[in-house]
């Protein structure tokens, strides 16, 4: 059984604060470690472009949370992370599967029916004031993303199953018309994830402006730290650290022990501000080390650049030879290009199933027994990930100038490769 692919995207419209780090960054690193899944990672500046018009803000947001990713550990040779408009096969998708999506369905998104409810309750007579068709559209475009690279498995809010649903419905609507090209999805929703409090005690969010910023100076961090509301126990009384978002924030980092420890300390009276005091210091010593690192690689957005480049081409890899697939099957095709004669399908249909899998087998053992010396060359190589994306982007740049018969033999070796060097790419 093939690996599972896992897609996360990271809208590109604010700075990293550390509600994010607990609720999706960090469990999608830890995740990204398991040699079970294919993980991809993408910045999502298409979708920054429907809610925010300030274009500061999206490239100073790619920026960071490229920054951010990589400062925490995000290993680019295990998980494919790259930025969406580095990948023009998804626009191109987007554009084909919006003509095989219906406006009723687009009518159901939820974005959309706030939009138009608050225009109803305002008294609007146009329902579709302020409505632009980046978010009329996008789930389209989040469908793009997904089906483009065959995902199985999107790690999403509650909020936001609606959208893996509709690209399921995309998705089984291409396939019913066009052939079975596109996985169907499956949302996952961590229903453990735990509530990440802010300064007020209410979910940390750039919208009620509460939040602690990942990466702030240890002056500011403790400055928005001593800001945290607090009761108006004295030094001495008890407290009840299920209560407080001093001790939630601290359990959040802290081991066991030393949750346990803090416990205890609540129960037995710890003043208020030695609370404070203790969370800012563990805090500071936990993010000391990547932050450093992510200051580094502001530093150094050349090399952030590169890493985004690399993993645009492994992402490309996978992505071209899709669209390839999609363009012929809607009929977007070379002027040269003749489908299998119907009499070929047949004489195929006729063909046992047992037959045909020791013809394919066979088939596959020839072409890798030709491609061999490429793949001991890439096991030989200093770095066998590197040279394996090479070898594969080098592969698809030559696909464009082979005529039909040697393309079709090219994507044939392509396809082979990909699955002989998967553990490198």
């Amino acid at each position: 059984m093939g690996k599972k692919t896992v897609l996360t995207g990271i809208t590109t419209t604010g700075i990293p604060h550390i509600g994010n780090y607990l609720g999706a960054i960090k469990p999608a690193i830890d995740a990204s470690c398991n040699p079970e899944y294919n993980s991809y990672f993408f910045l999502a500046d298409y979708h920054a472009l429907i809610k925010c018009q300030d274009p500061q803000r999206v490239a100073e947001s790619t920026r960071a949370i490229a920054a951010t990713w990589l400062a925490l550990g995000l290993d680019t040779d295990k998980a494919t992370f790259y930025r969406q408009t580095d990948i023009p096969e998804i626009p191109e998708l987007t554009w084909i599967l919006t003509c095989q999506t219906s406006k009723g369905l687009m009518n159901r998104a939820h974005a959309y029916k706030a939009a138009v409810d608050a225009n109803r309750e305002a008294g609007n007579d146009d329902l579709d004031d302020g409505v632009t068709m980046g978010l009329f559209n996008y789930p389209v475009l989040m469908a793009a993303d997904i089906l483009m690279f065959n995902a199985d498995i999107i790690p999403v809010g509650k909020d936001q199953i609606q959208h893996i649903e509709m690209a399921r419905d995309i998705a089984g609507r291409f396939n019913h018309q066009f052939g079975s090209l596109l996985t169907l999805p499956e949302a996952q929703v961590d229903e453990e994830t735990q509530l990440i409090p802010g300064l007020d005690g209410r979910k940390m969010s750039k919208s009620y402006d509460n939040t602690l910023p990942l990466f702030s100076s240890s002056d500011e961090l403790y400055r928005l730290i001593k800001q945290i509301k607090t009761d108006s126990r004295e030094p001495g009384e008890p407290k009840d650290p299920d209560s407080s978002t001093l001790f939630q924030l601290y359990r959040c980092f802290a081991t066991e022990a030393e949750t346990a420890q803090m416990r205890r300390a609540f129960e037995n009276g710890i003043a208020w501000g030695d609370a404070k005091k203790q969370l800012f210091e563990y805090l500071d010593a936990t993010l000391s080390a990547p932050r450093q690192r992510y200051h580094e690689l502001m530093d150094d957005l050349g090399y952030v650049e590169s890493i985004l480049h690399k993993g645009a081409e492994k992402a490309r890899a996978q992505a071209a030879p899709l669209l390839s697939q999609v363009r012929i099957a809607v009929g977007i095709r070379p002027l040269t290009y003749v489908a299998p004669s119907t009499t070929d399908a047949v004489q195929k249909k006729e063909k046992s199933a047992e037959v045909l899998e020791r013809a394919e087998a066979g088939r596959k053992r020839a072409i890798l027994l030709q491609l061999q010396p490429l793949l001991d060359q890439v096991a030989a190589a200093e770095d066998p990930s590197a040279a394996a994306r090479t070898l594969i982007a080098d592969r698809i740049a030559e696909l464009e100038s082979l005529k039909k018969k040697a393309r079709q033999k090219a994507e044939n070796e392509l396809e082979l490769l990909q699955q002989a060097l998967a553990e490198w790419l």
